[in-house]
């Protein structure tokens, strides 16, 4: 008994040193977990917490300690003041990293904040260039920005739909405006015969569309360009079904969603809705999608949605530099994420000087039978 308790002070100090010498590394996540577009928002927690989870399934070690990761999910509800105060109880909670945000007028308030705080953010949906004009080092993203989206629409719709006679409506957001601006401009440089038949604007938070309808149908466009999310497209598409509008309808990756069909019920005609959405795998990558789609379906048991396997790579990438830097110290790991390469689910990631994915991929899709159809992906 005696020898026992001389044992004993030696056995209680190598747990704590093996407590000690395992990390944890917090990754912050923000993202509309509540509102209008919570399904994303859902989609994506869900695909950083896949990512979390496979991690820790490899016993992954950084700088010759193993860690442990750990997911800390806040609710900006898609409003940029809240997206603040989410940023801020993130840096006050010591995050090593950010996975978000998704909306771009959550995403530019809050990524000040992450700057300040010296502390990587890799939004897996932000699309409005002003994200990473800022020039703020910390900020980067994973998919490919407006200027691109915006652009490859707007040659599109001219060039194999054939629109000359177009109406544009966006959502006054950071987002819906600026692709939406990309859009005419494309479009109008590439045909000098197209004229923007009506610009009108509403809201995020908006659900009755009729009146601005009622005056783009007077107008008799040839096809109707939305800049804004799916829960307001649906609910354009449902009441232009009401009001007998018949038009193409386009938009961006804000619209571009599994969960449109049902947002849009009956106002959704086969071949009739076309978008892209930033990012898109062909080729060899595209069995690696599948595999993720199927691994994500079978646990959550629920579409991905858009941004899933983003947020998956997101959460991938940071931890890809922290073991390239040995440290999971913001400061340490940051040099090592501007030089990353990195191979993930929705292919090759590596950034530019500002922050930008480089050679970012963009799909082209339509909705068939309820469900979203591929036409092409561009580079």
């Amino acid at each position: 008994m005696t020898a026992f308790k001389h044992l004993l002070p030696l056995a209680l100090c190598t747990l704590a040193g093996l407590a000690h010498a395992q990390e944890t590394v917090k990754i912050g996540l923000a993202g509309p977990l509540s509102g209008e577009i919570a399904h994303l928002g859902k989609a994506l927690e869900n695909g950083a917490a896949l990512a979390i989870e496979d991690l820790n399934a490899r016993n992954v070690t950084i700088g010759g300690k193993k860690v442990t990761f750990k997911l800390q999910s806040e609710d900006d509800a898609a409003d940029p003041k809240q997206g603040t105060a989410v940023a801020q109880k993130l840096v006050d909670a010591r995050v090593n990293g950010v996975v978000g945000h998704v909306t771009s007028g959550t995403t530019v308030p809050a990524s000040r904040i992450y700057y300040q705080a010296g502390i990587p953010q890799v939004s897996p949906s932000a699309t409005t260039p002003a994200y990473t004009k800022q020039k703020f080092p910390t900020a980067f993203r994973v998919v490919a920005n407006d200027n691109m989206l915006g652009a490859a629409l707007g040659r599109y719709a001219v060039d194999k739909l054939g629109a000359r006679h177009i109406a544009v409506i966006d959502d006054r957001s950071a987002y819906g405006q600026g692709v939406a601006d990309q859009f005419v401009k494309a479009a109008k440089a590439r045909n000098r015969d197209v004229r923007i038949a009506k610009r009108e604007f509403t809201n995020a938070k908006a659900t009755d569309f009729t009146a601005i309808l009622t005056t783009i149908r007077a107008n008799k466009p040839d096809l109707i360009f939305f800049g804004g999310m799916d829960a307001s497209a649906g609910a354009i598409l449902r009441q232009m079904k009401s009001l007998g509008i018949t038009t193409r309808f386009m938009g961006g990756d804000g619209i571009c969603t599994e969960a449109l069909p049902r947002l849009a019920g009956a106002g959704m005609g086969d071949g009739n809705v076309m978008c892209a959405e930033a990012g898109g795998v062909d080729g060899p990558q595209e069995k690696v999608m599948r595999e993720f789609v199927t691994r994500f379906k079978a646990k959550y048991n629920s579409d991905i949605q858009t941004y899933a396997p983003y947020a998956y790579d997101a959460v991938m990438v940071l931890a890809a530099a922290m073991q390239k830097a040995g440290s999971t110290e913001p400061a340490k790991y940051l040099p090592a994420l501007k030089r990353i390469r990195y191979q993930g689910v929705t292919g090759t990631i590596e950034f530019d000087a500002a922050g930008d994915l480089k050679h970012g991929a963009l799909t082209l899709s339509t909705y068939k039978g309820g469900a979203k159809s591929k036409i092409a992906v561009l580079r």
